[in-house]
């Protein structure tokens, strides 16, 4: 059903780097691609995402970036980055592979993916290489106290390019209320996407702030933007059954708020008992995210295409 592509990239400051492109076909040829982008902690694994795509005849790719998932090597750090452009050349090769087939890309990104999608769409403004994104609850701004926020913008000194850990804890709620261990519908790899997440280095948020920083100064991305989030956030510690309706990683409200910095079309939807990967939200809910990207898509990526179905 799937097929993998290694893609070797030149080596970081750990050494070796892989990417590692999933692809499932459409049951007839098709000349549309989604390609999606994981989050922070997180792999493809959802084979409903990729379900919903192939039975509108539509290509389905994922790509584990570097240091996640599939892509991991047993040298390296998970997660660690020095900027989130260290992202790019796994894309771009992503994009040249899918291109070679397909005449019309939508981007389908989550949480830290979203806000690298973004940043890569503006860089690659202007050529056409992608004609949609759809950006589920991207990582725009964080979710931590104003203190918490000022000490993650002095990360500016040399502190931000070593490896340090910083002593955040561990938080399990989110992981709780996904997998099926803990009563959750979802059944992923505990290993690839642990419970209470990857431990947080400094220069990894570094790379984050100023990502998001250039995100808030505004992007040009000229293709049109779908951006989902939930409707409520909820900030604990403590694993409660609320967990399972609201998004309990990032503010929805900062979401909305910097949804209009990615560029001139976006169209930005709020959903009702979403939890912050919106596709695992319950079915109910998921049914209404799948809706709310059909409909967007036939308005704004098909529109004009004389294949529209």
């Amino acid at each position: 059903m799937y097929e993998v592509t290694v893609l070797p990239m030149p080596d970081d400051f750990e050494g070796e780097v892989v990417a590692t492109l999933v692809s499932r076909k459409a049951a007839t040829g098709s000349r549309r691609a989604v390609l999606y982008l994981h989050g922070f902690t997180d792999y493809f694994f959802q084979d409903h995402l990729a379900d919903h795509y192939a039975e509108r005849g539509i290509d389905f790719y994922a790509l584990d970036l570097r240091k996640y998932g599939r892509s991991l090597l047993p040298h390296q750090t998970r997660g660690l980055i020095r900027s989130v452009t260290d992202y790019f050349p796994e894309i771009d090769e992503a994009v040249r592979i899918i291109r070679r087939d397909h005449d019309e890309l939508t981007i389908n990104a989550h949480s830290t993916g979203g806000l690298i999608a973004a940043l890569w769409a503006d860089r690659v403004r202007g050529r056409g290489l992608v004609q949609g994104l759809v950006l589920n609850s991207p990582f725009f701004d964080l979710n931590v106290s104003t203190p918490m926020r000022l000490a993650a913008d002095l990360l500016k000194t040399p502190l931000s390019y070593t490896r340090w850990v910083l002593p955040l804890g561990v938080n399990t709620v989110y992981g709780r209320s996904l997998h099926r261990s803990e009563g959750g519908e979802w059944d992923y790899d505990l290993e690839l996407k642990p419970l209470g997440g990857f431990p947080v280095h400094g220069m990894w948020l570094a790379a984050i702030r100023r990502a998001q920083r250039r995100l808030h100064a505004g992007l040009s991305v000229d293709a049109p933007v779908l951006v989902l989030a939930c409707a409520a956030g909820l900030r604990v510690r403590d694993f409660v059954p609320e967990a399972r309706s609201a998004d309990v990683v990032l503010d929805p409200r900062q979401i909305a708020r910097w949804a209009t910095a990615v560029g001139p079309h976006v169209t930005c939807v709020r959903v009702k008992d979403g939890v912050h990967d919106l596709v695992l939200s319950s079915e109910p809910v998921r049914k209404q995210v799948f809706a709310e990207i059909d409909r967007w898509m036939q308005a704004f990526v098909y529109q004009g295409n004389e294949n529209n179905p």
